[in-house]
């Protein structure tokens, strides 16, 4: 089946980078991801900015957006890679500061447990750069429950939605 043929899935992506022009990094990658074969852009959140947390560097500037794809989730994935490796992504270890790190949130209501792909996204819950900017363009995405479990977390919004 072709991507033309599939049903249009909605689809939530994490955008970050903390290295080089960050800001600019993570608005090219929404211009390259709503160019994508078969995606359309939805929705953009603000950018933020968050210091690392488990790891090193400097801050980074977050983002969250919408799309509405008809590629099933593991060519969106290589798509998103691929997107990374051209901003200069290198992956020397675990939570290294990056140039763009792209993430798959939510893919529908799809469950995806698989060697290269997790999904709903394993550690959404447990991060302020994401469920902030999530509830930004789809608050019945994010609970008050999952709101108040990253409060402490620092975020600070930077510039608001391209709409």
């Amino acid at each position: 089946m072709t991507g033309a043929e599939r049903s249009e899935v909605q689809v939530y992506l994490a955008l970050g980078a903390n290295l080089g022009d960050a800001q600019a990094s993570v608005l090219a990658a929404i211009q390259s991801i709503a160019a994508l074969p078969d995606t359309r852009l939805i929705a953009t959140s603000s950018l933020y900015r968050t210091a690392p947390i488990d790891a090193t560097g400097p801050d980074y500037v977050n983002a969250v957006i919408a799309v509405a794809t008809r590629l099933n989730a593991p060519e969106l994935l290589m798509h998103l890679q691929q997107i990374e490796n051209q901003a200069g992504r290198a992956r020397p270890y675990r939570n290294a500061p990056r140039t763009l790190d792209l993430d798959i949130l939510l893919y529908g209501d799809a469950r995806i447990g698989s060697a290269t792909l997790q999904v709903p996204h394993p550690r959404m819950n447990e991060r302020a750069f994401v469920l902030v900017p999530l509830a930004e363009i789809a608050p019945d995405k994010v609970s008050p429950a999952q709101r108040n479990a990253v409060a402490a977390q620092l975020i600070e919004r930077l510039a608001a939605p391209l709409h």
